[in-house]
Order: C-alpha cells, then sequence, then structure tokens
C-alpha cells in the first residue's frame, strides 16, 4: 500500500497554526496506528540501538530494548503507572520486566488507547484518559512510574514532576526519558528548524530545557538521587539514519505519494541539522521519591 495523506494528516497540517487546548492529543490522532516513520508496528519511540541505523533488522528490537532498559529500574511486584503510552506495544514489555501486581497506564490521546487494546490487555493493564500534569490518582499509590519520550509534550515538566511526587509512595522509582534542549537556535536555519519542530509536534516554548533543568525540576518537585545520563548517539543518530534509509526504499520502490514523501524528508532534514549541531540529545532520568 502507498503511504499518502489522511484525512487526520492533513486536520493536523492546517492546525498547525492554532493547536487548541490539547495539542497532543490532535499529534497523534493524526499519526494514527500507521506511522510510516515508526521504526516497527505500534512503536513510536526512537529506540535503543546496538549498531548505528544501517540495518534495517535492528528496527524492530530497538524500541523494545530502550521501554526494557528503563523498566528495568522499576521496583519489581509493585503498582506501576505509565504516563504517555503511546499505542501500548510497550505495556507488555514493561509488564515482562517489572512483574507490577498492578500496571496503569495514562495516556491524553483516546484514540491511541482504543488502538492499543490488544496490548493493554496482554499487559493486564488498566486504562486512564487524562493529563499528565492532572494524575487522577489518589496520593501515594503508586510505587513505580515511567514515562517513555512524552514529557516534552506536557504543558509542564514542573507540573508533572510535583504529580508523580504526589502520586508515590515514599521510597518509589521514576524512570523516564526526555528530548533536551542543549542551547537555543543560532542563526535562520537552527531557528526554522526549531521553530518547524516545535510546530509539527505541537510544542510551545516550554518543551526546550536543558539536561540540568530537567534534573532541577525533578529535584524541585522533592524527588532524590536524581540521575540524568545522555544516550543521543545509541537514540537520535541512528534512528535518524535508519529514517534515511526507509525513505530512501520506500521512494525505489514508489511506496509513499511524492508530496509525503517530502514532507517526510524534510521533517527528517530538519531534525537531523537540530541533532548533528548539538541542539537537542536524549535522556534517560531516574530518581527517587
Amino acid at each position: 500500500m502507498t503511504a499518502s495523506w489522511t484525512s487526520e494528516n492533513l486536520r493536523h497540517a492546517i492546525g498547525m497554526l492554532r493547536f487548541g487546548g490539547r495539542p497532543a492529543e490532535t499529534v497523534y490522532d493524526s499519526i494514527g496506528e500507521d506511522f510510516f516513520l515508526a521504526l516497527a508496528p505500534g512503536w513510536l519511540n526512537l529506540g535503543l540501538w546496538q549498531g548505528d541505523g544501517s540495518d534495517a533488522a535492528e528496527a524492530a528490537e530497538a524500541p523494545r530494548r530502550l521501554v526494557e532498559r528503563m523498566a528495568a529500574d522499576l521496583p519489581k511486584g509493585g503498582v506501576i503507572l505509565d504516563v504517555g503510552n503511546g499505542l501500548a506495544a510497550q505495556d507488555p514489555v514493561i509488564a515482562g520486566v517489572a512483574e507490577p501486581r498492578q500496571l496503569i497506564v495514562l495516556n491524553i490521546t483516546m484514540s491511541q488507547l482504543r488502538a492499543g487494546r490488544e496490548a493493554l490487555a496482554e499487559a493486564g493493564a488498566r486504562a486512564v484518559n487524562g493529563d499528565a500534569t492532572r494524575i487522577p490518582l489518589r496520593d501515594a499509590c503508586l510505587d513505580g512510574l515511567i514515562s517513555v519520550e512524552a514529557a516534552f509534550h506536557f504543558p509542564s515538566r514542573d507540573r508533572f514532576f510535583r504529580e508523580a511526587y504526589r502520586v508515590m509512595r515514599p521510597g518509589g522509582i521514576l524512570t523516564m526519558s526526555d528530548i533536551p534542549t542543549n542551547r537555543y537556535p543560532r542563526g535562520a536555519r537552527e531557528g526554522l528548524a526549531a521553530f518547524s519542530q516545535l510546530r509539527v509536534w505541537g510544542l510551545g516554548r516550554r518543551a526546550a530545557a536543558t539536561p540540568r533543568q530537567i534534573a532541577a525540576s525533578a529535584e524541585r518537585a522533592g524527588f532524590k538521587d536524581v540521575q540524568v545520563e545522555m544516550v543521543g548517539e545509541r537514540v537520535i543518530g541512528p534512528a535518524l539514519r535508519f529514517v534515511r534509509g526507509r525513505l530512501d526504499r520506500a521512494h525505489a520502490g514508489r511506496e509513499m505519494a511524492r508530496s509525503y514523501e517530502l514532507a517526510a524528508r524534510i521533517m527528517v532534514a530538519q531534525v537531523d541539522l537540530l541533532w548533528e549541531r548539538g541542539i537537542i540529545d536524549y535522556l534517560f532520568l531516574r530518581a527517587v521519591r
């Protein structure tokens, strides 16, 4: 089947000038269940790669490896919350690694919760439609919280960390990944690349935060032993190389509408510029309540 524009894509493009009150929902409704640039069906994270992204076969394992790496920090047998669980492919992985007595998932995008029903059932997870900055759970009810590549979508990281602290028990573990901004863009090319990515993903200026600022936000909320690890070389670099290769293969096989391919290449080129110039990176964060 040839990848092409959907009505949701077009609404997303038109809405880029004004996303409304729930931009993440608009963006991920547009992406849908079959995002052509996803590394593997059902997965939306960038993956944790062992190679440089040139081996297409690794794309099926890299997203799972990233979630396994993060879930390994969670306490075994506890009550776990997955915040921003995407299409839910990650939830059976979290369940397999952390062996929770209860797994809850929180997602602001109802269409993703519907799309992930089978994976949620496999994980034995309870689904909640809600906002990460107003978590609809009682105080001190969780032993662990995991959030994979979602925090830059939250209206405020500060409010998310405060809510995460509130709903976790003392000694609970927070594990998350995020895409920090090391510095502000300089010059027209960098400025255009940064602005275009903010608009495509429905992000505000608050999404831009350095690794130090993200860690400080967690500490202000009350978390202790905040540890940050930068892993962009194993995440962003290989993912970009893989996606460029996929676009080349799709072009050769005429698998994409030309306008859709052009839009995808422009988006990838803008991210590539931000990565190559050291503006963005990828971090793992672990903290204790």
